[in-house]
């Protein structure tokens, strides 16, 4: 597994179709949280956007999903989350690809997915990729020969995580949990809801219940482990009733 960081002027990439037009004259910042399905007709994504100026509510958004849709491009959009503190949306959008984008996807043979950082200003693109070399490869050698500028930030080998076999999280688990802890699930308060969060993230919410709660037994196992097995609250004194209710 091979990771890559590349640096676009994000002018190149509106031309492209990739960023639509007029994008940031209400938004300062954009950063790609997670591609949740990516082929060659479209791209679903999980964006944290910086708004300019104040927030609308979740609700008023809402109303005016057809016109942003339109305005955008966009065949879904729906708001995940609103942070009024950072000025920020998180949302689940699709856009379709263009056709530059579709060739490169093609080139790619689907051995390439994006990765954080991946972050849009007006001004500049960091996208980050991880893969397989040969793919990686090919798709540069693409961008090279049609001249089209970017510049090699990084470039650093990424070994692929296996499935753990000693009760500890698994990828899947890990992302969920990450995911669920960005979106503000482990907040207090929180600032989503399981539902919503399952939406996000294509699963029921049924489903990614029990992972997250597998997830989370996982962690309680291994650090009650690593605290030694039979530790009590107290100076070793066995906890009472009131004692385990504080």
């Amino acid at each position: 597994m091979q990771a890559v960081t590349l640096r676009f002027r994000t002018d190149d990439l509106v031309r492209l179709g990739v960023v639509p037009d007029g994008l940031f004259e209400k938004f300062e910042e954009i950063e790609l949280l997670e591609t949740l399905r990516l082929d060659a007709g479209s791209r679903l994504e999980l964006l944290r956007l910086r708004r300019r100026g104040p927030l609308r509510s979740a609700a008023e958004i809402e109303r005016d999903a057809r016109r942003i849709r339109s305005l955008y491009g966009l065949s879904r959009f729906e708001v995940v989350d609103v942070r009024p503190r950072s000025r920020d949306y998180v949302i689940l959008a699709r856009q379709r690809n263009p056709e530059r984008l579709r060739q490169w996807l093609a080139l790619a043979g689907g051995g390439i997915s994006p990765a954080a950082p991946f972050r849009l200003t007006a001004e500049e693109t960091v996208a980050s990729f991880h893969g397989e070399e040969a793919a990686l490869r090919r798709v540069l050698r693409r961008l090279d020969r049609e001249e089209f500028p970017y510049r090699l930030v990084r470039a650093s080998a990424r070994p692929t995580v296996p499935e753990r076999e000693d009760g500890g999280l698994t990828p899947l688990q890990a992302r969920a949990l990450a995911r669920a802890w960005a979106l503000g699930y482990y907040a207090i308060p929180r600032r989503t809801t399981l539902n919503r969060l399952a939406r996000s993230s294509g699963r029921s919410a049924v489903g990614l219940g029990k992972l997250l709660r597998r997830a989370e037994g996982h962690l309680v196992a291994r650090w009650l482990a690593s605290h030694g097995e039979g530790d009590e609250p107290g100076d070793g004194e066995p906890a009472g009733p009131a004692a385990r209710d504080r």
